[in-house]
């Protein structure tokens, strides 16, 4: 069933309508609580979620109002994956209607086969009686007169006549193809959703995805459950191989009624563009969180969503079993563990502090052993994304340090992202994020000089990054940036001052290993230049800004 659905997306209000179908959910994940809902794809992404009743509109009534509505590119896109399923459906219809023609008319001519061979055998038999009575002379003659008849049959056709036809049947493998469930597809959504049961959905081919990326593997499956478990026991190959493990993650509409939130009191200190994020998606999951912030102005808005408000660091620290931080740079991180009324004043043996910000090794490690020495629990978890996608509860978290609190922080890290890693021991994390942020920075970089060179030579740089989306390259992020660029809206998603600690900070950690990094090196400079003219609090997309001037 083809359907619209409208859903909330937190702060940044609503989602557009998306394009979607109908499908069944794997065994192992378990239906929302509450109002009646259905669990969809969407098309163009893939993306699954919850969606409640109200939420959904048929398709094919609607599309014409929604494609005027949204003008993006993605949703075309979407919108373009449908027609195509559609078309694939009518001919695999097509298809199997052409199959069981031709497998009536061989039944039919099987069935005409057999008259004409029981009338054959009657006439043998006739003839057998026939010589016993005529005598041996007469009998001789209609034997003889019958092998004739036989003799002027062709050899093809006296093989036909021995043994079932086979034309008109097809190939085994064709026959494997056919997908009796498609034409439950071709039933549009006229009255009202609530009035659907659940149709089977249609099978598609299970995608070679990255162990450590297990997104359920939602694409449907005759055996959904097998195929999840299946990807699961990659999963733990992988763990052996690679010495890093990772918690599947909720994707943050298609489980959050699946998510048990931890028993434990959660703390939060720091609520910049990402930790605001984080901690809204925590209290939607329904964790009992304090919150704390250097301006205390910013934690009203959680304290009216059920927040407590913290009056120092050391406070929520002794008041939570776990306390989470998400600040700027190094600075801030130690301030915020060693400065007055700091972290470290709160710790006692069993409290628990989970490091989030992005810094380097060395910094991490320190926190990490005042931390401990003080009985307390250490884990290190900088998060890859963006305000949207920290909004939107679908952060990468990679973590390191203490696995059994990365195992208490299960619920946390299914509230606030997509997927999550563990990477050994305290270090590990920083410096991967440090590696992760240093390619992004460096292909922003890129992507500016790029449209700036389009633009100097006569180009039109609409068109370029048109030609982009339809490449290799093609991302979100590639497209975002690139309409940031066109539209001069530089709106910060992610600090263009912050990507440039970052490329500075992975520059020092390949130095300190004897290793080149020129092209973050050079990606270093253009950003430095931008924060000269005063980009520093824009989007990292801003950098833009560096060639023009």
């Amino acid at each position: 069933c083809l359907i619209l659905s409208f859903f909330s997306r937190g702060k940044l209000g609503r989602y557009p309508p998306w394009p979607g179908k109908i499908v069944n959910p794997p065994k192992d994940l378990k239906k929302p609580r509450g109002k009646k809902c259905f669990f969809v794809k969407f098309f163009g992404t893939e993306d699954h979620a919850w969606i409640k009743v109200e939420q959904l509109k048929p398709y094919h009534p609607h599309k014409e109002e929604m494609i005027k509505i949204n003008k993006g590119k993605r949703f075309q896109q979407a919108v373009d994956a449908v027609e195509e399923f559609l078309r694939k459906t009518k001919g695999k219809d097509q298809a199997s209607s052409h199959n069981s023609s031709e497998e009536k008319n061989r039944r039919n001519s099987s069935e005409e086969r057999g008259k004409q061979s029981a009338g054959e055998e009657k006439r043998k038999a006739s003839l057998s009686e026939g010589k016993l009575k005529k005598g041996t002379g007469e009998g001789k003659k209609r034997v003889s007169s019958v092998s004739s008849e036989r003799g002027s049959k062709s050899p093809l056709k006296r093989a036909q006549d021995q043994s079932p036809r086979k034309r008109g049947r097809p190939p085994k493998d064709e026959k494997d193809l056919t997908i009796p469930e498609s034409s439950t597809v071709k039933r549009v959504m006229t009255g009202t959703v609530a009035g659907f049961k659940w149709p089977p959905s249609v099978s598609e081919p299970v995608k070679d995805s990255d162990p450590h990326f297990h997104h359920f593997l939602l694409s449907q499956t005759e055996k959904p459950a097998v195929c999840y478990q299946a990807i699961t026991k990659k999963l733990k190959v992988c763990e052996e191989e690679t010495g890093s493990t990772s918690i599947q993650a909720a994707d943050s509409t298609a489980v959050n009624g699946s998510i048990t939130p931890t028993d434990k009191k959660i703390g939060f200190l720091g609520l910049g563009l990402m930790g605001s994020g984080i901690v809204s998606n925590l209290l939607k999951m329904g964790h009992t969180v304090t919150v704390w912030n250097r301006t205390a102005e910013k934690c009203d808005l959680f304290i009216q969503e059920g927040a407590r408000l913290g009056r120092t660091p050391a406070e929520v620290v002794s008041t939570c079993d776990i306390t989470f931080a998400c600040v700027s740079d190094p600075k801030a991180a130690k301030d915020l563990v060693l400065g007055p009324s700091g972290v470290l004043q709160g710790i006692r043996p069993g409290k628990c502090y989970v490091d989030m910000s992005t810094v380097d090794a060395d910094t991490v490690t320190e926190l990490a052993q005042v931390i401990v020495s003080r009985g307390g629990r250490f884990l290190e978890a900088p998060v890859s994304g963006n305000q949207q996608l920290s909004n939107d509860g679908m952060l990468v978290i990679l973590a390191a340090g203490d696995r059994g609190l990365y195992e208490d922080c299960s619920s946390c890290f299914q509230a606030m992202g997509k997927t999550s890693f563990f990477l050994g021991e305290v270090g590990n994390a920083a410096k991967m994020m440090l590696i992760v942020n240093m390619v992004q920075g460096s292909f922003m970089a890129t992507i500016a000089e790029g449209l700036t060179l389009a633009q100097v030579t006569g180009q039109s740089q609409q068109t370029l990054l048109d030609i982009l989306n339809q490449g290799q390259l093609a991302s979100i992020f590639l497209d975002q940036k690139c309409q940031n660029i066109l539209q001069g809206n530089f709106k910060p998603d992610f600090y263009l001052k912050y990507i440039q600690k970052d490329l500075r900070l992975a520059i020092a950690l390949g130095d300190s290993v004897n290793h080149p990094t020129p092209m973050a090196a050079a990606a270093n400079e253009v950003y430095k230049r931008a924060k000269a003219l005063d980009q520093s609090d824009n989007d990292m997309s801003a950098v833009y800004r560096a060639y023009i001037h």
